[in-house]
């Protein structure tokens, strides 16, 4: 017998198709075994395939690489609450998903959505091998290198940002879960980012909320401003504002549903 499951996928953090972070976004009545959730996963190859079931009051929320399962997923969040708020359930302001990084509020703000979700603050490595190691991996030396979840490598200028071609294979074996780069911005953002993280079967990963959790905080200090506006400038490149709050960080953005089908299971 065949079984079919709704899918969407979503561009996250744009409000142009074919720009931001695309996310596939499944839900689900009931969950299905991990095996076949990552199957389903390594079948939609997007850098994360959303699941979410609902609860009583709000969702449960997972995130899914074509490899691995990860902790916390910015763009893939808004991708589902989009889907949901679009969608699913037109007109909800306000949702809660339940994930491996605690409960995480999405509010409706405009056309967009606000994602709370918990800070990362980086601490100064002071470690002249591991920057010599990451300079030799990113293909430019960086001038700060700080350490949260990620590796934290400060450049000199956008440029140096936007002009990166990494060594993949070399940043894939620095101790870390990935590499957010990241510059004074020089236009109409704050500041510029890109992130890699091939340790997850992804190298370059088009718009990183979670990355945010960390760059909010640093960009914060630095420029003494709690809102900024910030720009991923991957090759899609992706635009979101940011406020750090304590301990915790709001991003704004915007989705657009890029398309909508059945996936058929055995």
């Amino acid at each position: 017998m065949i079984r079919s499951l709704p899918y969407f996928v979503v561009d996250a953090f744009t409000a142009r198709p074919f720009a931001g972070n695309p996310a596939a976004v499944v839900p689900l009545a009931d969950w299905l075994p991990d095996p076949l959730l990552q199957q389903i996963a390594a079948e939609m190859a997007l850098s994360e395939t959303a699941f979410f079931v609902a609860e009583a009051d709000g969702f449960r929320l997972r995130w899914l690489t074509p490899t691995v399962e990860v902790d916390l997923c910015g763009h893939a969040t808004l991708a589902t609450a989009h889907v949901i708020s679009r969608l699913l359930e037109p007109g909800r302001a306000a949702m809660r998903f339940y994930t491996r990084s605690g409960a995480l509020d999405v509010t409706g703000d405009g056309d967009a959505l606000t994602l709370d979700f918990p800070a990362h603050a980086p601490e100064r490595l002071d470690d002249a091998a591991l920057a010599a190691r990451v300079g030799d991996a990113l293909g430019a030396a960086p001038v700060e290198l700080w350490r949260s979840r990620n590796l934290l490598a400060v450049l000199a200028d956008a440029a140096a940002v936007r002009g990166l071609a990494p060594d993949f294979r070399r940043v894939g074996a620095l101790p870390t879960e990935g590499v957010i780069v990241t510059a004074p911005g020089d236009g109409a953002a704050d500041f510029v980012s890109r992130y890699f993280t091939p340790q997850h079967g992804i190298d370059e990963d088009p718009v990183t909320g979670s990355a945010h959790c960390t760059l909010a905080p640093y960009w914060t200090a630095r420029l003494g401003r709690p809102t900024l506006v910030a720009h991923q400038v991957s090759r899609r490149g992706g635009e979101l504002r940011v406020t750090a709050a304590g301990e915790r960080v709001r991003m704004t953005g915007n989705a657009v549903v890029m398309a909508r089908g059945e996936l058929y299971l055995p």
